[in-house]
């Protein structure tokens, strides 16, 4: 709040050419600032309590019965992580290990190989420890297993998820680890820390008394390894030992007699066999899943002053054994192979940064190659069985022969017919002024239009005569003839279809004299209003792109479209693509909390999905998940529709968008329809919100008239997916094919939604 009060006392200041950029800076460090002030600290609790008198003379009757000391040294081997680690790193310090460290007096050496995703690399590891017979548990990284596990969606509060209205005001660093608590459960998996702690920790305490399971990369010299276990001697009533450990950047330096480095980085711990703690599983890499028993036992360190964050998992209580610990020698950290991450506070933050950057990319390569296992650019997605040749009805064949009839009698279409320019004066821009945007009868400096919901300034609603200004009816019908000809040609085999299906992509995209520019910068433009630019709500004019690619691949696949053909349409997409993720409308329509956010996650993974974009594609799909954590309340109802003056429209309008993005990812296999949020907002849940107003009078504004039969095609594929609608049975509702197949555009259902 007193953030906006300042900037709307300098208003002044707006002119500047900078200052758009400084009002950015100033939110990012107003939000960054105001998450700081709302996290807790360890230190918060109080106090460690001294541990339990009873609890010491509990311990060291167990130790009276342990019989000698006997230490099980464990390393755990895991992921190499570029650019936080060399390439290779993990196995050239293992060799250093194997070829350089002594023999340590009452230690067996045992190693954990620990889910390495490379295959090649884990059998070089394997070789390198048989070759020495050294003992190992091995942990398999199974990648059906890692697919298989979800978002941790319920971790971030719905304000930070990456579709939030806040996720861009905070620092990259910031955003970084709401990313690492998004991937928790996928983290957790394939780097197993904590996992293969407990794996070493339970096997050691069945044969020794002492347990130590480390990281792999410590390194222990004979002095270092004489002041440990001296230590232990000397307070061998306590059940735990905290050995802190030196970071090296040369591991040569190890190899001098009387090496002895200052040890002040996070420290390895020591078990005896009947301590009560273990490592926390659900704390994850790169977000101190050490450290958290650090928490538990008390032991105090920098740690206790770190931030924990809105989406960080909770700091936990002192556990009972809250203060029994000693500290007992050093050991080495070997070095990283990356010596500008080893020293300084500088060095301490890349560290983070880069660490949270190389777990995102192996996440990134896992999810990758899963996803790819059931994706195919050349897919259809909307109508693969009318497309292969299978039986439609008599009915919906003739209705769809005569649509399509009409079709040919029309077009082709180009932007450059329109009946006036666009603020640019370049014709082959698309252009359309803001529909609910009236000229202000009262003149106010810099207020030129005032905003009526629901209202249609003239010319701007699809087909009525004053549209031929504009480009929206124009685009419109592109997008529907195409479609509707494509299908034709697929029932009928009446090449005239095809023909001037393909003469419409030609016209539109490929012809130099009458193509359409790749952006829509003169979409719902209000002159006078941000340089005579369009608005990002504009975007959502091509959201037709999901379907109308269908009809392209189909027109490829019959040889319709020349490969040079092909190619072009493909580079004039690119760049539309492009335009779509880096243009200021772009990045503020991706940002939107309603139905246009919605629309432009379709419009994008529809492209993706056609141009082979597998990682962009997955990305939005992802995300989309978030939106329904975000746009539909617990009772699945739609906040931000149920704001509008036509809310019935928007309502069925949003949820038929997120019909269509749920069938772009059945194509590829992913899955949408089962995707629940923390308070269980669902695709599920929201028809069944809507539905029942199937027969029943709408109880919201709705000021326009409203077609009631949109229900019906939200209530099939609600049948489709989840079955029979409890509440339902007594409604009068008609088969699919007695349900009309063309809708109002406006309305966001496929022509022919029947043929899917």
């Amino acid at each position: 709040m007193f953030l906006n009060d300042v900037i709307k006392g300098v208003d002044v200041l707006s002119l500047l050419p900078f200052f758009s950029s400084l009002k950015k800076c100033l939110a990012k460090k107003w939000e960054s600032n105001r998450i700081r002030s709302r996290t807790t600290r360890p230190s918060d609790r109080g106090l460690a309590p001294r541990f339990n008198e009873r609890k010491i003379i509990e311990y060291i009757g167990a130790l009276e019965s342990g019989g000698d000391d006997q230490f099980l040294l464990y390393r755990v081997i895991g992921n190499d992580l570029f650019p936080r680690h060399k390439k290779g790193q993990s196995r050239s310090n293992l060799e250093f290990i194997l070829r350089h460290e002594s023999k340590l007096d009452d230690c067996e050496k045992r190693f954990v190989v620990n889910r390495i995703v490379d295959p090649d690399e884990e059998n070089k590891i394997i070789d390198m420890l048989e070759s020495v017979n050294a003992k190992y548990i091995h942990i398999p990284f199974d990648l059906d297993a890692y697919q298989s596990l979800p978002l941790d969606v319920e971790g971030v509060p719905v304000e930070y998820l990456p579709t939030g209205k806040r996720f861009s005001r905070l620092s990259a660093a910031q955003q970084s680890r709401i990313w690492m608590r998004l991937c928790r459960h996928k983290n957790n998996y394939v780097m197993n820390n904590n996992g293969a702690r407990n794996a070493a920790l339970r096997d050691g305490k069945k044969q020794a008394k002492w347990v130590l399971p480390w990281d792999g990369n410590c390194f222990l010299t004979v002095e270092g390894w004489e002041e440990i276990v001296a230590a232990i001697k000397d307070k061998s009533e306590s059940p735990y030992f905290v050995v802190p450990m030196a970071r090296i950047a040369s591991n040569e330096s190890l190899l001098q007699s009387g090496y002895r480095p200052k040890a002040d980085e996070e420290p390895q711990m020591i078990f005896r066999c009947d301590s009560a703690e273990e490592f926390d599983e659900a704390c994850y890499y790169g977000r101190r899943p050490k450290v958290e028993l650090f928490w538990r036992l008390g032991i105090p360190g920098k740690w206790d002053r770190w931030h924990i964050e809105p989406w960080d998992l909770p700091c936990p209580d002192y556990s009972q054994d809250a203060g029994a610990f000693a500290k007992a020698g050093w050991v080495a950290r070997l070095f990283s192979g990356q010596a500008h991450l080893e020293k300084g506070s500088s060095g301490l933050v890349d560290r983070g940064l880069a660490r949270n950057e190389a777990i995102a990319a192996l996440l990134n390569k896992l999810d990758g190659e899963g996803f790819l296992s059931g994706y195919d650019a050349k897919r259809l997605c909307y109508v693969p069985v009318v497309a292969s040749g299978g039986t439609i009805s008599e009915t919906l064949r003739h209705t769809l022969l005569s649509t399509a009839k009409e079709a040919l009698s029309r077009g082709p279409y180009s932007v450059v017919d329109k009946k006036t320019l666009p603020p640019s004066h370049n014709p082959h821009d698309y252009w359309h002024p803001a529909p609910y945007f009236w000229p202000n009868p009262i003149p106010i400096p810099r207020l030129p239009y005032i905003r009526r919901d629901g209202k249609r300034v003239p010319g701007t609603r699809l087909y009525e005569p004053m549209s031929e200004n504009y480009d929206r009816t124009r685009l419109q019908r592109l997008f529907d003839d195409t479609f509707v000809l494509t299908l034709a040609g697929s029932v009928s085999q009446d090449e005239r279809y095809d023909a001037h299906a393909a003469s419409l992509v030609r016209t539109w995209f490929l012809n130099s004299d009458t193509a359409m520019a790749p952006h829509l910068d003169y979409a719902q433009v209000r002159k006078g209003w941000n340089k005579n630019r369009g608005s990002s709500s504009g975007i959502i004019e091509a959201k037709d792109f999901y379907y109308f690619l269908d009809a392209v691949r189909l027109l490829e696949q019959r040889g319709k479209l020349a490969q040079s053909e092909s190619s072009a349409f493909r580079e004039w997409l690119a760049k539309y693509l492009h335009w779509l993720r880096t243009s200021p409308q772009g990045v503020k329509e991706r940002a939107s909390q309603n139905n246009h956010g919605t629309y432009y996650d379709l419009q994008v993974g529809a492209i993706a999905a056609f141009l082979g974009e597998d990682t962009l594609l997955r990305h939005t799909l992802r995300d989309s998940r978030f939106r329904i954590v975000q746009q539909f309340a617990a009772d699945g109802s739609q906040p931000e529709e149920l704001k509008r003056t036509t809310t019935a429209h928007y309502c069925c309008f949003n949820l038929q968008g997120w019909i269509h993005l749920a069938q772009l990812a059945d194509s590829c296999g992913e899955d949408l329809w089962s995707f629940e949020g923390p308070q269980g907002q669902s695709l599920c849940r929201a028809m069944e919100w809507l539905l029942p107003h199937i027969d029943k009078e709408w109880p919201f504004q709705q000021i326009d008239k409203f077609d009631s039969e949109r229900f019906y095609p939200i209530y099939f594929a609600y049948h489709s997916h989840y079955g029979t609608m409890s509440g339902l049975q007594n409604s009068k509702i008609p088969g699919p094919e007695d349900v009309k197949p063309l809708f109002f555009p406006h309305d966001g259902i496929r022509p022919f939604w029947q043929l899917s």
